[in-house]
């Protein structure tokens, strides 16, 4: 079981002990449409899958990964871990989109606390990490995940339509943008541009629609109120942890979180 290669915003393998053992023992095809870093999927490993986000970028990466993993190494070989040679990089916005995906790797590699974040003009802004002792090049690690993409189906699309021909017997998971740091009135206005409310809406309503389909269905999601009453008919299990994210020890807290799920 390969680890993730990205560190993405939101990214779940903190919660895989409390979302894995909800995974049936046998599903047809599995949907995973705010992809990310793919915790989950790299833990379950499927069959037979369709990946997909509506990030071009991070699309493009996986893609590349799947089917060009020495041409991605060979652009990362070529990176140095300096701060003068990030800077360099996270400058320089290539246009060959396998040196597109080698930048992701080596700026999310070296970033400051690993994280993929960009200004409203889409520019990664994440300054260099100081993690001299990494190498921005793992070739065994490259080649895992190439062979774990091998036979998934990667796109770059919303969310509904990801999951369109999801049917009878199927697994889908959804992990949508949220924030864990506004238990109150602050949630519905958070992240707005990225995942809206009614975007919420729209989700919540697919995947009832999913469950009536008999598809088995997981959602993580914010703790709160108003995020609870979307799926009154799914089970919901609270998991409370602590937050990483804050660069001081000082302002990480106990946050909490919901997973919904539904009997199939």
């Amino acid at each position: 079981m390969p680890l993730p290669l990205l560190k993405w915003p939101g990214g779940k393998r903190r919660l895989l002990e409390n979302i894995i053992h909800l995974i049936p023992e046998t599903f047809r095809y599995y949907y995973e449409p705010f992809f990310g870093g793919g915790a989950l999927f790299f833990a379950v490993l499927p069959k037979y899958s369709c990946l997909s986000d509506n990030n071009p970028d991070l699309i493009n990466c996986y893609i590349q990964i799947r089917d060009n993993p020495e041409k991605v190494i060979s652009y990362l070989e070529k990176y140095e871990n300096t701060k003068e040679s990030y800077y360099r990089v996270r400058e320089k916005v290539p246009i060959n989109e396998i040196e597109k995906a080698a930048r992701i790797i080596y700026l999310t590699t070296l970033s400051f606390n690993g994280i993929y974040r960009t200004n409203l003009k889409g520019k990664f802004n994440v300054p260099y990490g100081y993690k001299t002792h990494l190498e921005p090049c793992n070739p065994i690690r490259i080649r895992e995940i190439s062979a774990s993409l091998a036979p998934a189906e990667i796109r770059c699309c919303d969310f509904e339509e990801s999951v369109q021909n999801a049917s009878n017997g199927d697994l889908i998971y959804f992990d949508p943008p949220y924030t864990v740091s506004h238990n109150n009135n602050g949630f519905c206005k958070y992240n707005e541009i990225i995942f809206s409310w009614n975007d919420q809406i729209r989700l919540a309503r697919l995947a009832n629609k999913l469950a009536k389909r008999e598809c088995k269905v997981i959602i993580s999601n914010a703790y709160h109120d108003s995020i609870k009453a979307l799926y009154r008919n799914f089970n919901c299990r609270i998991i409370e942890r602590h937050s990483v994210i804050a660069a001081s020890r000082k302002f990480r807290r106990q946050i909490s979180e919901c997973i919904f799920f539904n009997e199939v």
